[in-house]
């Protein structure tokens, strides 16, 4: 049955709630799914190791194909074109003909993702000669195997993708933010039973299909408990979706760019044993910063953006933009001293046991360093993204992407050749860097956005307490011996001295960082509370998942 348009209904979806408020409410589920994501990867590696089995390496690259579509779906792609369009119908011609777009937008987005994944499974064994050409022998056969149980993942991905942007064009960020939950949970149920490396791979491969029609049918309930109306119909290719794919297909490329980058990595040092799953472990720590910060302020200010260019508001998308830069570097600073402070600490006191070597944990944290430095980068990008796609321009971003891939192509190859796998991971940042770079010239050009006096200011002040901190814990990695020293013997539960000492420096880390931020002035307790606040006019049901938490 169709949900009529009524008077209230519009204005309901044009209200928006507080910018961070919203963000808040998407990291606290990504939080919550990084941190069992974090503890299926440690399973991962117990089980699979890195260097010392080729069953690691087969599974990430696997996972990592289907992975990679997963993320320009479901972090913002074919939904940064999506959302806008959505939201616009909602405003001007009500519910019944914005949920006959998502309907439409859907079937035709499902049907091609299905169409890649057979495609992918009939020609896996020559592809994979191409996305790993190190892979030979048994090694490429098992990821073959693997990678050809995970592909039906793609279009659970899509379907989800397409759902979450239904919810997002509502001011709804719950269930988008709570469905990766269900991988991590699926994966760590499906590898316990395991008896030995082999085994744990295909137990891993076949957690992640269940994950994925687990999590598509969470947003289907959650897109009809919304109100909206989404059925299932056949593919059809009216103008307006002819328009929505002629802005996602650059839109995707674009949103894509770190993860491009990431694959392109891992196809240049596929002949080097364990080192796909290396990156993949670095992927967990340094990706955590953009899937909690750059991810999550970026979906929330979509919305909130759109709104202010169809009103023609240029001061107040000025003011957003400021607003989400100065929160997001001020979340991913300290991440990124971290990781370029204490990355052997981290990798080691993480992830060493099982068949995870001390030489994996050296070969990662080296890679770690050199990601490390391009956090900043890879969370400004997605905000930088969404400010293109509010105005509807996704080739811009597309050819800035295209060029950063270029970028770590080239850096990557001849970085390679001099040091190793730790020179992939520095190509990647550096490729980041540039694609920020010659985005925020084009904004400054068009005249979109141009920071303010006043939020250099601040951004200065955070670049200053996050120095601060990468020196502390810097110091404190120095004198890990005798830290770790004071401890010996102690144990708390299943943790031994390294993980007491990890743990506890890094949630001192968190503590001491705000007093850092405040003293220096880069954020004041005020400009917190003002962001959390809601705003005037703005009711409970307003308020981004304020509903779904009922």
């Amino acid at each position: 049955m169709s949900v009529t348009a009524t008077p209230t209904a519009k204005p309901a979806a044009a209200k928006t709630g507080g910018l961070i408020r919203s963000s808040m409410v998407y990291s606290f589920f990504t939080l919550i799914s990084r941190v069992l994501g974090f503890a299926r990867d440690l399973a991962i590696t117990y089980y699979l190791g890195a260097s010392a089995t080729f069953a690691a390496d087969a599974y990430n690259m696997g996972f990592s194909f289907p992975n990679l579509f997963r993320r320009i779906f479901a972090e913002g792609a074919f939904a940064s074109a999506f959302v806008p369009a959505y939201s616009k119908a909602l405003a001007t011609e009500g519910e019944e003909a914005a949920d006959l777009l998502a309907a439409d937008a859907m079937a035709v987005l499902a049907a091609g993702a299905i169409a890649v994944t057979i495609l992918a499974e009939l020609s896996m064994p020559w592809l994979m000669y191409l996305i790993a050409p190190g892979f030979l022998g048994p090694k490429h056969d098992l990821a073959v195997r693997l990678t050809q149980i995970m592909m039906p993942y793609l279009p659970c991905m899509a379907i989800y993708a397409h759902l979450s942007g239904v919810l997002n064009g509502r001011n709804r960020f719950i269930f988008s933010a709570a469905a990766p939950i269900l991988l991590n949970l699926w994966t760590l149920i499906a590898v316990w039973p395991a008896h030995n490396t082999l085994q744990a791979a295909y137990y891993a491969s076949w957690g992640v299909i269940v994950a994925g029609v687990s999590q598509a049918a969470l947003l289907w309930w959650g897109v009809r408990r919304s109100g909206a109306n989404v059925d299932i119909r056949r593919p059809r290719l009216t103008p307006a979706i002819r328009a929505l794919i002629g802005l996602a297909v650059p839109g995707a490329i674009a949103a894509s760019g770190a993860q491009v980058n990431i694959f392109i990595s891992s196809m240049l040092v596929s002949q080097v044993n364990g080192a796909r799953s290396w990156l993949t472990v670095c992927d967990r720590l340094y990706m955590l910063p953009q899937s909690l910060v750059g991810v999550a302020i970026g979906v929330a200010l979509l919305p909130r953006l759109s709104r202010h260019v169809h009103a023609g508001d240029k001061l107040g998308g000025h003011k957003a933009i400021d607003e989400a830069v100065v929160f997001s570097l001020a979340l991913s600073l300290p991440a990124a001293a971290a990781l370029v402070a204490m990355p052997y600490f981290l990798i080691d006191g993480l992830y060493t046991r099982g068949e995870f070597t001390h030489f994996d944990a050296q070969a990662t944290a080296s890679a770690l360093l050199q990601y490390g430095w391009g956090v900043p980068a890879f969370v400004l990008a997605q905000l930088f993204n969404r400010v293109f796609f509010a105005s509807q321009d996704t080739r811009a971003p597309m050819r800035y992407t295209l060029i950063s891939a270029a970028v770590n192509v080239v850096a990557g190859v001849t970085l390679f050749h001099f040091v190793g796998v730790a020179g992939i991971a520095a190509a990647t940042s550096l490729a980041a860097w540039v694609n920020v770079l010659l985005m925020l010239g084009a904004l400054h050009r068009r005249g979109l956005y141009e920071p303010s006096a006043k939020t250099i200011s601040r951004l200065i002040r955070v670049v200053v307490a996050s120095a601060v901190l990468g020196g502390l814990l810097a110091t404190a990695s120095h004198f890990r011996p005798a830290i770790e020293g004071l401890l010996h013997g102690h144990r708390l539960g299943p943790l031994g001295p390294k993980e007491i000492v990890i743990v506890s420096l890094s949630a001192l880390a968190a503590v001491a960082f705000p007093f850092l931020l405040f003293a220096s002035g880069g954020l004041t307790i005020a400009e917190v509370k003002g962001a959390l606040r809601r705003r005037p006019g703005e009711s409970n049901k307003t308020v981004p998942g304020a509903q779904d938490l009922g």
